[in-house]
């Protein structure tokens, strides 16, 4: 692979292939920027068709890291790993400790927490060999319930500039994905009075939806026809992408995955037709905040104010790409750069 040539690769400063023989560990970690501070950025385990589309992944959401904790001032830069691998048939102790031993090595460059498929307790065992983690059990714990949170303010923001009022109620939602954070994200919806459709792999939290939400369920594929205002994708990234644009009807794309473009390009291509798009890692941005009140020291109050922020963030995005007729990406994007920037040149003034 040619890391320095990749269409990904954004001058990140590490990237880092990690292999232990005995327990078969496959992972990559990659800092993008300590411009704020220490690299933080989730783990997340999946299993990848290839260690190319596992390198793709990791760089994009490094990438994502650094602009969504400098948007949401925190003391902190961008990174993420990814462990390429069955969560169901490979983790063990062993597997996770030889994890750690390589997020050690890195000396704090890097801080892990949970991402996908990677749970509290998976952290725990990480944290038994470096001291590098965040979001472990008795401190900060799951960051779920802030990332739900987020998104859901992060909505109300974007339905205040797509439909003229916060309220989502009455408002039809599409929900994919109701996993931790999908199905917190589903009940503030609901409990608003919102109109839920549902899609998930997993059949028990879509039967739950049914029955607690008043959700109605769709298929995985199906998600992309019906008739609703706003797509949320809450499970994996690359939902938005030239196959699905023809299919989803929505106004609004507000949700809490990651990469949810499948390519930068089409930021623009949601600005020409007329969708209002929250940009990713500025919507789900309530997850970093919380497992960062753990490495910061915030006390919980000041969490919550900046959890609550987000819909100020977006505010400010959606205006700024409204006046200036620019896809809130870009927007968002150039937001973050202007604070990387500055933070240099203060590091540079001594």
């Amino acid at each position: 692979m040619a890391l320095f040539e990749h269409m990904e690769f954004d001058s990140h400063e590490q990237v880092v292939f990690c292999h232990d023989k005995v327990t078969g560990l496959k992972a990559i970690i990659a800092v993008h920027d300590t411009t704020m501070g220490p690299a933080l950025g989730g783990t997340r385990m999946w299993n990848y068709a290839s260690s190319e589309e596992a390198l793709t992944d990791v760089l994009r959401l490094s990438r994502g890291m650094t602009y969504k904790s400098a948007l949401a001032g925190l003391p902190l830069g961008g990174g993420k790993a990814v462990i390429i691998g069955d969560a169901k048939k490979d983790k063990s102790e062993a597997f996770f400790k030889a994890y750690g031993r390589f997020v050690n090595s890195l000396g704090g460059k890097y801080i892990t927490a949970e991402d996908v498929n990677i749970r509290t307790a998976d952290i725990d065992i990480v944290g038994t060999e470096t001291p590098f983690v965040a979001g472990t059990e008795g401190k900060a714990g799951d960051p779920s319930p802030h990332t739900a949170e987020g998104t859901y303010l992060g909505l109300k923001a974007a339905a205040k500039h797509a439909f003229g009022n916060e309220s989502l109620s009455g408002l039809r939602i599409a929900i994919q994905g109701l996993g931790a954070v999908g199905y917190d994200f589903a009940e503030y919806c609901a409990k608003e009075g919102a109109q839920l459709i549902v899609a998930d792999v997993n059949e028990e939290a879509v039967a739950r939806a049914v029955k607690e939400l008043s959700a109605e369920a769709v298929s995985i594929d199906a998600i992309y026809d019906v008739e609703c205002d706003v797509y949320a994708p809450c499970a994996l990234g690359a939902t938005i992408n030239d196959a699905t644009l023809k299919r989803i009807k929505a106004k609004v794309i507000a949700g809490s995955a990651n990469n949810q473009l499948a390519t930068p390009a089409h930021d623009k291509v949601l600005r020409d037709m007329g969708i209002l798009y929250a940009p990713d890692y500025v919507i789900n941005a309530g997850g970093v905040i919380h497992v960062c009140s753990e490495a910061a020291n915030f006390s919980l109050e000041e969490t919550a104010a900046r959890v609550k922020a987000i819909y100020g963030t977006l505010d400010k995005i959606f205006t700024r790409a409204t006046d200036e007729n620019r896809p809130t990406g870009e927007i968002a994007d150039e937001m973050a750069r202007e604070i990387l920037a500055a933070k240099l040149a203060e590091k540079l003034a001594g």
